[in-house]
């Protein structure tokens, strides 16, 4: 259903998955019964109030997982870093280290914040389809957080491209002025996610960065083996 949009008819379903209209329409009646899925007026089904629950869940032992991977980061480089993944079309924090300087970038665990305007919400976004992209910014709006923000869905996806040929993006003041951020996919991520690195665009710089994405994507690639169990 998440594949489909976040609602399908039956009909729709049974396509997708392969699975026979009967088999569809009981397994449909016990979501609907335990509240993972829900009829909509018009028919069709649509996702339920208690997979924010479990995705919470799931988001919080994620970045149990991820943390010590994240403080190791924080050591070497020497700013702050997060996980992040996107949840009902924004991204949200699910786990941080933070930087040992006393001027530093602090984000708070479950943070929401969005994709168009964050180095994490685009290094998210870079790992969807297009009109996915176009999808998410339609319902969740590109309201400009700073001057240098993106607010057209047509730079947004050019700016995607560039992340996806580079692979790695970059936040230059667009979510807050003065700050700069990298961020890179977490590879294979049951839901898309990426790690980042923050801090004062003083330190956080060209030459910093050449150093940060490498580190970042070694980590990205650590947590995707812990997730795997592969590690």
């Amino acid at each position: 259903m998440t594949d489909l949009g976040g609602d399908a008819t039956l009909s729709e379903l049974a396509a997708a998955s392969g699975l026979p209209m009967p088999t569809i329409h009981r397994l449909m009646r016990t979501l609907v019964a335990r509240g993972y899925a829900r009829q909509a007026p018009s028919r069709r089904y649509t996702l339920g109030p208690n997979l924010i629950r479990l995705g919470e869940g799931a988001g919080r032992q994620l970045g149990a997982g991820a943390r010590p991977h994240l403080e190791q980061v924080a050591r070497e480089l020497g700013e702050t870093v997060n996980l992040a993944m996107i949840d009902r079309d924004m991204a949200v924090y699910v786990a941080q280290a933070a930087s040992g300087h006393s001027m530093r970038m602090f984000t708070e665990v479950g943070r929401r914040v969005f994709c168009h305007c964050t180095g994490v919400g685009k290094a998210v976004l870079a790992q969807l389809p297009d009109q996915t992209v176009r999808e998410i910014v339609a319902r969740a709006g590109m309201p400009a957080q700073t001057e240098l923000s993106i607010t057209d869905p047509d730079a947004l996806i050019a700016e995607l491209d560039r992340i996806r040929a580079q692979g790695y993006a970059v936040d230059d003041g667009e979510q807050e002025l003065g700050v700069r951020c990298y961020a890179v996919a977490v590879p294979d991520a049951p839901t898309p996610a990426a790690v980042s690195i923050s801090g004062p665009a003083v330190r956080v710089t060209d030459t910093f960065g050449e150093r940060a994405v490498p580190v970042l994507q070694e980590v990205a690639a650590r947590i995707t083996a812990e997730l795997l169990g592969t590690h």
